[in-house]
């Protein structure tokens, strides 16, 4: 049991809305007695909460009754949020953070420790690519029956409706936010493939471990063609290469390389990195970092 009080950190403070009446800011202020119905109902030991952690969830490191050192992490309650443990049970510790218990009431996980400040991110960016493409590999798994995933359909349906704001963008954007329309729509028409994506894939979300090098962490779940989880990988760490001499040509080139090493057609991987990256950027564009959206936009123009 916690000897001290539970404190939310502050970057998930910060990211939650101030609307008391909102059901995230309920859930927020409940956050400390779900930690501690968590900790007294598995009969874990509180190390500390994990700062400064994310925005979209809370992780505490723990330890069972055993003494093995586990990570206990509720998530912002969400349609999606559900869908994480499905997801983990489905890989069962295969490229992926083993899930060891699960409580569907609060959304709770209990995961095994992996070492939360060492990710991929960490290595030169060749050898990070390289191990990224392992990890992912093992990601993509004929998802279970009965599954509760949503498809890539879906998901992307969502995504071209708010293409339809360009708000806070150079009317450059229009053509390219077009093209990510039509582009989407063809791409989803197209694929027969059907795996289990983790969806929100990059070098930040694999971790080192001890049972494996490097684990990946927070799917995003979703079913439909690698290419899409490709895609994210293609735009991770994009402000380098746009900093760097050459940017264009790099960026082809790391697209490439990727699509041949995992066997990936590379028409449908630049398309589909096109489309998210000009979804990325108009996103980001519309929460006020345009310097940020324009730079993913450029990004798309050069592929």
């Amino acid at each position: 049991m916690a000897t001290a009080p539970i404190e939310p950190p502050q970057r998930l403070v910060s990211s939650v809305s101030g609307d008391p009446d909102s059901p995230v800011r309920k859930w927020l202020d409940a956050l400390p007695t779900l930690v501690q119905q968590r900790l007294d109902d598995w009969e874990l030991t509180l190390e500390r909460v994990h700062a400064p952690g994310g925005r979209s969830s809370l992780l505490a490191l723990v330890r069972q009754v055993d003494g093995t050192p586990a990570a206990l992490k509720l998530p912002v309650p969400g349609r999606r949020a559900g869908h994480e443990a499905a997801a983990l049970a489905a890989w069962n510790g295969w490229g992926a953070v083993r899930l060891l218990r699960a409580d569907a009431a609060s959304g709770a996980l209990l995961l095994e420790r992996l070492q939360s400040g060492v990710s991929l991110r960490s290595l030169p960016e060749a050898k990070a690519l390289l191990e990224a493409a392992g990890t992912v590999r093992r990601l993509w798994v004929e998802p279970p029956a009965d599954h509760p995933f949503e498809t890539l359909a879906g998901r992307t349906e969502e995504d071209v409706e708010a293409l339809g704001t360009v708000g806070g963008l150079t009317r450059a954007a229009g053509p390219l936010v077009t093209e990510a329309q039509e582009l989407r729509r063809d791409l989803a028409a197209a694929s027969e493939e059907q795996f289990l994506l983790h969806g929100a894939f990059r070098q930040g979300k694999v971790l080192a471990g001890e049972r494996a090098p490097w684990l990946a962490i927070g799917p995003s779940p979703v079913v439909g063609e690698r290419a899409y989880d490709l895609a994210a990988l293609v735009l991770d760490r994009f402000e380098d290469l746009v900093a760097g001499s050459g940017a264009a040509a790099a960026v082809r080139r790391r697209m490439a390389k990727l699509a041949d090493s995992l066997e990936v057609d590379r028409g449908r991987l630049r398309d589909w990195t096109l489309f998210r990256a000009v979804d990325a950027g108009v996103r980001e564009a519309a929460v006020g970092d345009r310097q940020r959206g324009e730079l993913l936009l450029e990004f798309a123009a050069w592929l």
